[in-house]
């Protein structure tokens, strides 16, 4: 790394204003990236994510000092497009030591995780994410529909309550919605559905999910026709239902989707998966080929550096249905919830099953500090409230809210506060730093 780069850089992140977004100042996300940016809330804009990283999609820059020649060690002739203004990506390329040795040896020059910080209003789309082999394929095929050929496996932390549909749910409870929303079997058929109410336990979990693949493809494939008609009746049933008795907590949730989909085949599907609610301060993880949709509530969330969704439900964005039913593992069961390891005090340490990345969770009250110990490897900041300073031993950084910060690897960080600071830390897995 070069003398003349600060040991800590600021960064200015891309945001993302998708319909499913939290609109004007009820968003964190419109907050955060109005103090990022310096822009104006649009009260009437939804803000759904901000993007800490290098993905193209949405790519970081790195607020370079006027005095400082493009924040670069060589190529003196580079001079900055955006003003003092340098994408994160160009950055690293031309100091990739930033990374340090064991992420370049692995990644190459490029920052192997995506930071966001999401405000999500209404549902996102029933959605996975491909292994490494399906996206190589799918984006040689649809370069613009599947942006990368990476895969992207990913941990929510929440920041308020958060509710999502994750993995399909156990095999008993399947049997019981199965016999208990009509609507399933109208849509797939009896023979189809009694497959599902014939199985036992001891036929093994390959003709589980052999089954479970069927039904699920089946319903997720029906006719425009079939899935208006069996909606219709849905959504009358459990209007009267509910003026009789109270609805279990997956009836009254469909009933919301379709104030937010009307029609959506999204709306039976929703039966079929397990509905999580997190506290804040609690995460969940998701593998490739996992089935999932947030449905409210504000996280930041990590990623391997992808931006590849294979929709086929609750959404007016393309849907790819064969894709979808054809990579899913039909894992069942409910998710494992992550509450976090603490590392000191003030901070917890969310580490999921993934080389690429980790999350920090770190409250410090008045007149407290704490220090991130020095990593071999990069780690991006995000300050969700309070102010305080960061420091390594070449800078020391002033922060406050809505300030996103790049430290290159191997930086011890004293973090400091006189009046509180919240902040947040991603970077790559311990486990695999370690060598784990």
């Amino acid at each position: 790394m070069g003398a003349d780069i600060p040991g800590i850089v600021k960064l200015r992140c891309a945001v993302k204003n998708y319909d499913w977004g939290k609109v004007g100042d009820e968003s964190a996300v419109a907050r955060l990236y109005a103090k990022n940016s310096g822009e104006a809330v649009d009260s009437a804009e939804p803000y759904a994510e901000l993007w800490m990283g290098t993905h193209e999609s949405g790519p970081s820059y790195v607020v370079v000092p006027a005095e400082v020649n493009g924040g670069f060690e060589r190529d003196g002739d580079f001079k900055p497009k955006h003003g003092n203004l340098v994408s994160l990506n160009d950055w690293i390329e031309r100091n990739p030591s930033v990374l340090g040795d064991k992420v370049l040896k692995k990644w190459g020059p490029s920052l192997p995780f995506l930071f966001k910080v999401l405000s999500v209003g209404k549902a996102l789309s029933i959605q996975a994410h491909p292994d490494k082999d399906l996206a190589v394929i799918l984006h040689k095929q649809q370069p613009g529909v599947y942006k990368d050929g990476n895969h992207k496996p990913e941990m929510a932390l929440a920041l308020t309550e958060f509710e999502a549909l994750c993995g399909f749910v156990s095999f008993e409870e399947l049997k019981t919605v199965v016999h208990s929303v009509p609507e399933i079997i109208e849509v797939v058929g009896s023979s189809c559905a009694d497959q599902v109410l014939n199985m036992c336990e001891v036929d093994g979990e390959k003709k589980l999910k052999e089954v479970l693949q069927s039904l699920f493809t089946a319903l997720m494939s029906a006719s425009k026709l079939v899935i208006s008609e069996a909606i219709s009746k849905l959504i009358s049933r459990l209007n009267l239902k509910r003026e009789l008795r109270e609805l279990s907590v997956k009836e009254a949730l469909v009933l919301r989707l379709e104030k937010q989909y009307p029609g959506d085949i999204g709306l039976i599907a929703a039966f079929l998966f397990n509905f999580v609610k997190l506290n804040p301060g609690e995460a969940l993880y998701l593998g490739s080929n996992e089935p999932h949709a947030y449905i409210h509530g504000e996280c930041v969330e990590c990623m391997a550096t992808s931006d590849n969704v294979v929709r086929a439900g609750l959404t007016p964005k393309n849907r790819d249905v064969e894709t979808l039913c054809s990579m899913l593992t039909y894992k069942q069961g409910f998710p494992e919830i992550l509450h976090g390891v603490p590392s000191n005090p003030y901070t917890i340490k969310y580490i999921p099953p993934f080389d690429e990345f980790e999350v920090d969770r770190c409250n410090l009250p008045q007149d407290a500090s704490t220090v991130f110990p020095a990593v071999c490897g990069p780690c991006v900041f995000v300050v969700g409230e309070g102010e305080g300073t960061m420091r390594v031993a070449s800078s020391k950084e002033v922060v406050s809210e809505g300030d996103v910060l790049f430290a290159p690897a191997n930086s011890d960080i004293t973090v400091e506060t006189i009046s509180g600071l919240n902040l947040y830390r991603a970077g790559l897995n311990s486990r695999f730093l370690d060598g784990k």
